[in-house]
């Protein structure tokens, strides 16, 4: 599949959480789902936070992946506002608390609006779940995820056999 549609929305609350949040675009891209990547501060752009979620799904996005870091607020409000699926990225940030401040505010949603949330820095993995939700109504998109588990296993079992030709007699796979 290749689409020009964009069907996934990438926010992050500053610039600097780019280096994290770029991986989560590299995955959309290699399987070839159009996103968009944007900045929209919970704290510092309330409006335009407000605007970019009341209108997303109007404008054909699916999912919303939102990294943030520090009190990270923007995943939990972008979910109060629409009802498309929100993927939040807890990001360590400079004036982060080991990440845990970031983690457990995107993770603490209450009732009645939920955040799915990966590990912290984990935006790879919030493109996965992103293209997975999305493959649930495109077959293709399903059928490159299925590539991708396969390969992540090849990967592990040639790992088995390098590890098993290393301690000769003394490993049992």
């Amino acid at each position: 599949m290749q689409s020009n549609t964009t069907l996934v929305g990438i926010v992050m609350g500053s610039d600097s959480d780019l280096p994290v949040m770029q991986a989560a675009a590299e995955f959309l891209k290699q399987l070839g789902i159009g996103f968009e990547l944007t900045i929209v501060s919970a704290h510092r752009t309330p409006q335009r936070l407000m605007d970019y979620a009341s209108t997303a799904k109007q404008r054909g996005i699916k999912v919303v992946i939102a990294g943030a870091g520090g009190a990270a607020h923007l995943p939990g409000m972008i979910a109060s506002v629409t009802t498309l699926p929100v993927i939040g990225v807890p990001i360590k940030s400079s004036n982060s608390i080991d990440g845990w401040d970031s983690v457990l505010s995107i993770l603490q949603m209450p009732n009645g609006v939920p955040v799915a949330t990966v590990a912290l820095n984990a935006a790879k993995n919030a493109g996965i779940l992103a293209a997975q939700i999305i493959g649930l109504q495109d077959d293709a998109v399903s059928a490159q995820l299925y590539s991708y588990k396969a390969q992540l296993q090849d990967e592990v079992l040639g790992k088995v056999e390098k590890l098993k030709g290393s301690w000769n007699n003394g490993f049992d796979a």
